[in-house]
């Protein structure tokens, strides 16, 4: 059996049935999928192994999820930073932010600064609506998550990789390879290119939605929002 994935397509497709159909809000899925992230990175990377985790935030949804994320591993323990180059004018990320600022986590613009000075680093930029060419300020993040000498769990997808084919054939993020990776909702077809610990967060997805989009529902305990899974999407 072979880890079934969601293309680029479908996946806006389930969102568009989930705040339809099934009455979801933004609000709510992008809570949902920050703490489903925030625990994949305590999986990954406990407060023990060094509390200073470095958010880097896209302009869109991927970047959403990891303004909560920050949110709640500032709650659990650590000592988040925020970088957040490209902010959106949208009001729920102008609250995200907001949030965040209240409980004064720092936000930077000198990213290969922090990188320098931090433990973790949570790489929330593109996600599955991603497409074309990685443009600044983006292309210099990534080309140093390239080289990063910490640990990095991306969201939903490595930053600048195809949703359905992986990592570009060249440019930034072609030798792009992070420790770790959290698929929101399900996987996609990207993973069948990833190495490293792989961790699924859609504890919250009807059964109806499941069946129509032939998704299996990994076998989440206790009161995890996340699962780890193998390349045949076996619970580990």
């Amino acid at each position: 059996m072979s880890l079934k994935t969601l293309s680029a397509a479908n996946a806006a497709a389930l969102d568009k049935d989930l705040m339809g159909t099934f009455a979801f809000s933004l609000d709510q899925l992008m809570e949902l999928a920050g703490l489903s992230v925030s625990q994949a990175v305590y999986r990954v990377h406990p407060p023990s192994a060094g509390k200073k985790v470095l958010v880097v935030c896209g302009p869109g949804n991927n970047g959403g999820d990891g303004l909560v994320a920050a949110r709640h591993l500032w709650h659990y323990g650590y000592k988040p930073t925020v970088c957040y180059p490209k902010q959106s004018n949208n009001e729920l990320y102008q609250r995200l932010a907001t949030q965040l600022k209240s409980l004064e986590i720092p936000f930077t613009e000198d990213f290969g600064g922090a990188l320098k000075d931090t433990n973790h680093v949570v790489d929330s930029i593109f996600g599955f609506s991603f497409s074309g060419e990685v443009r600044e300020p983006f292309k210099e993040i990534i080309e140093a998550l390239e080289k990063a000498e910490v640990p990095v769990l991306s969201v939903d997808a490595p930053s600048s990789w195809s949703i359905e084919d992986g990592p570009p054939a060249s440019g930034p993020g072609s030798k792009f390879q992070p420790e770790s990776l959290i698929s929101l909702t399900a996987a996609k077809p990207l993973v069948k290119h990833f190495k490293g610990r792989h961790f699924i967060g859609g504890r919250f997805l009807p059964t109806a939605v499941a069946n129509k989009y032939d998704l299996d529902q990994p076998p989440y305990e206790g009161i995890d929002q996340i699962v780890e899974v193998d390349s045949k999407g076996h619970k580990l």
